[in-house]
């Protein structure tokens, strides 16, 4: 593993802050910004700390405005576009899944338009279906709209294959349709298993870390299971109480499972071949650039500790299933002084 993973920022970080409650966002002067706005906002706040930006398309980037946004990135790079579809209301029960032909076909068109501008600049690109699903018992056709769904998915290996880039999927329970059908981890899998079995090798998982929390998916455990897979493809760095997908800072809550998986990304080597930590952030009512600068950092001593945990001390531990042996030594790296 590098001794600091690359990073990449998804810009939604720096927008107003909508919800339900508040339609208008918790900083409505944000969202009136251009995505240019936003990312010279964060260049200029952030500077080195953050390697590359990521975007969904074609909301925050799109042909229209990619020379605008370059210009505004000032040598940064564009590492992952994401998918759009749950922006547009058209899509509201289902794009890529959608028993409605008119719907599927455009939800295709704008996800393979995606994959063909992420496959141009370079860039790997993230389905995040949380359009994908339904609301009520009895409201949906499920072995149709999963065919249709990985049917879709499927789709946009094929064109991102074509230009050797990779495409991330990113489970989550629920939100906005309240049944995700890729909800879990096992659903997650399965998708990847079956698009696997017709040809496609360019299909890894995106752990969102909230999204996990949320499920009781432990953190290091599913890196660790992933990573044993060649499934473990990018990062999205957050935190949150476990409940509703808060998108807080880094190491806010869930400290040690992220010591943790901090562990289980050095040992799997994550980041040798270019993989980078993403951080999918929305700080409703802190200064924007702040939180994010407070992650990054936060994140870079939650890796220390990692750094300093590895080797045989915790190995021999963990073979031994010892947990007071191996959290004398997780204590010892955050700095405990010592009793003996």
């Amino acid at each position: 593993m590098p001794d600091r993973l690359k990073t990449s920022l998804g810009i939604w970080a720096l927008s107003g802050m909508v919800t339900r409650f508040v339609p208008v966002g918790y900083q409505p002067e944000h969202g009136r910004e251009s995505t240019a706005e936003r990312v010279h906002r964060a260049v200029d706040g952030l500077g080195d700390l953050m390697d590359d930006y990521e975007f969904h398309y074609p909301d925050e980037l799109n042909r229209d405005n990619l020379d605008e946004v370059r210009a505004a990135l000032g040598g940064h790079g564009i590492y992952c576009l994401a998918s759009g579809l749950h922006l547009n209301p058209r899509f509201g029960k289902g794009g890529l899944s959608s028993p409605d032909d008119s719907v599927r076909d455009e939800a295709l068109r704008v996800t393979l338009d995606a994959c063909e501008l992420a496959g141009e600049l370079g860039a790997h690109f993230i389905i995040w279906p949380g359009i994908e699903g339904y609301n009520y018992p009895f409201q949906t056709p499920y072995r149709e709209s999963w065919a249709r769904f990985i049917d879709g998915v499927g789709q946009a290996a094929d064109a991102l294959d074509r230009h050797g880039r990779k495409l991330f999927l990113e489970h989550k329970n629920s939100e906005p349709a309240m049944k995700i059908f890729m909800r879990n981890i096992g659903m997650t899998l399965h998708v990847i298993h079956k698009l696997r079995a017709q040809g496609a090798t360019n299909v890894q998982v995106n752990m969102d870390w909230q999204h996990l929390i949320m499920n009781g998916e432990h953190l290091p455990e599913y890196a660790a299971l992933l990573a044993a897979e060649g499934l473990l493809g990018h990062q999205h760095a957050n935190s949150g109480w476990g409940i509703t997908d808060d998108d807080n800072m880094v190491g806010a809550t869930a400290f040690m499972e992220t010591v943790e998986l901090a562990l289980e990304l050095r040992r799997a080597d994550y980041g040798a071949n270019g993989e980078r930590l993403g951080f999918d952030l929305y700080p409703y009512t802190e200064d924007q650039v702040a939180a994010v600068r407070r992650s990054v950092e936060q994140w870079h001593f939650i890796d220390e500790v990692a750094q300093r945990l590895e080797g045989d001390a915790l190995r021999d531990a963990q073979q031994r299933k010892d947990a007071v042996a191996a959290y004398e030594l997780v204590y010892a790296a955050l700095g405990a002084p010592s009793r003996v």
